[in-house]
């Protein structure tokens, strides 16, 4: 069974639509890559591990940085929970607080 990319709803489906253009082209990459060898064959750059549960894609575009947050599910399911235009060093714990609560929706 192969892994499947998607995102948890109408409101992260908007995050993904505001990012730039390349920065969303390269999001799609990340997941047909994830999609085609695996997660568990995917690593640092393209992932890492962030606290918990939550991981985040790592996305890289010609104006800046993105990350796509996301929890996995069964079976073999990448859920994006939160997806921001990152401007601080580190992940800012708002956008992780707001993942963690969308990630409860998937328990359900």
């Amino acid at each position: 069974m192969k892994w499947t990319v998607e995102t948890l709803n109408a409101i992260v489906d908007q995050e993904v639509a505001a990012l730039p253009i390349d920065m969303r082209a390269r999001l799609s990459r990340i997941a047909a890559l994830i999609a085609t060898v695996g997660l568990e064959n995917v690593h640092e750059p393209h992932i890492k591990h962030i606290e918990g549960q939550l991981w985040e894609l790592r996305i890289k575009g010609k104006d800046g940085i993105s990350r796509a947050i996301y929890v996995t599910a069964k079976p073999k399911r990448l859920v994006i929970v939160r997806v921001f235009i990152k401007k601080t060093e580190k992940t800012p714990r708002r956008e992780i607080e707001i993942a963690l609560q969308r990630a409860l929706e998937i328990q359900k």
